[in-house]
């Protein structure tokens, strides 16, 4: 993003929209099938079946929260939520923001030395997205540093 581009109103999400919904798809079709299979096989006993919709259930709950992944800017600061945690950021601890050639997702590099992976933008089945999402963060991180121009209120 150059500097004569306006910045996004805040707040924003950034989020891997194709591999939500794939993730969610898969989630749904697993727990379905396994669901059908529990109550059209007539060989299952009771405990048998609650185990096929438990399973089923299981596969659901974890393929959401890999789906969940997002990275919110406001306007005071950043939460990067991941697949186990969530994390929020002031604007000023966000020192730089990375997506290189080969990354799985962004890198938040921090100012106490850590970097933080944003798994909420991701070039896994949408690069093109992915990096101008990057580039989004990074103008908003770097406008927020050098004191330049506010984002837009929406």
């Amino acid at each position: 993003m150059s500097q004569t581009t306006p910045l996004p109103a805040l707040p924003v999400t950034l989020r891997p929209g194709r591999t939500r919904a794939v993730l969610l798809t898969a989630g749904v079709v697993i727990f379905l099938v396994l669901t059908a299979v529990a109550l059209l096989l007539e060989q299952l006993g009771p405990g048998d079946r609650v185990t096929f919709i438990v399973a089923g259930a299981l596969a659901l709950w974890a393929l959401a929260r890999f789906a969940r992944v997002k990275v919110v800017a406001d306007e005071s600061g950043v939460t990067v939520v991941n697949i186990a945690r969530s994390r929020r950021l002031d604007w000023a601890e966000i020192l730089r923001v990375n997506l290189r050639p080969g990354d799985p997702w962004v890198f938040l590099d921090l100012s106490d030395g850590t970097s933080l992976p944003a798994l909420g933008i991701q070039p896994g089945i949408d690069r093109q997205r992915a990096v101008a999402d990057a580039r989004t963060l990074r103008a908003l991180t770097e406008a927020r540093a050098l004191g330049g121009p506010e984002p837009h209120q929406g």
